[in-house]
């Protein structure tokens, strides 16, 4: 049990120093790049929130975008150049049936 507890605990530290310091940013601190990135390329979407990541002295920044029911999330460099879309969600839309009396 002991030796169980003592890995548990090294794992959680390990995750812990590894861990990436990710701070909430304003959207009008974004980079020029990467708001005309977005203007271009993601037409229609509204930003609703962005991060800047700092890992292992690179930094990144987060920004998840928003259009209907669609959300996704895109990772820039610190210069503004497009990475990698990390994810999409889409809702979904459900009707309702509405009875006449």
């Amino acid at each position: 049990m002991k030796k169980l507890m003592l890995v548990a605990v090294f794992a959680f530290a390990v995750l812990f120093v590894n861990a990436q310091n990710r701070t909430e940013i304003k959207v009008g601190d974004l980079n020029k790049a990467i708001t005309e990135n977005i203007a271009k390329d993601h037409v229609g979407f509204t930003v609703k929130d962005a991060y800047k990541a700092e890992n292992k002295g690179v930094v990144t920044y987060e920004v998840k975008v928003v259009k209907g029911n669609e959300e996704s999330i895109l990772v820039y460099d610190k210069d503004g150049k497009f990475i990698k879309k990390e994810a999409t969600k889409s809702g979904t839309v459900t009707k309702k049936e509405v009875k006449k009396k």
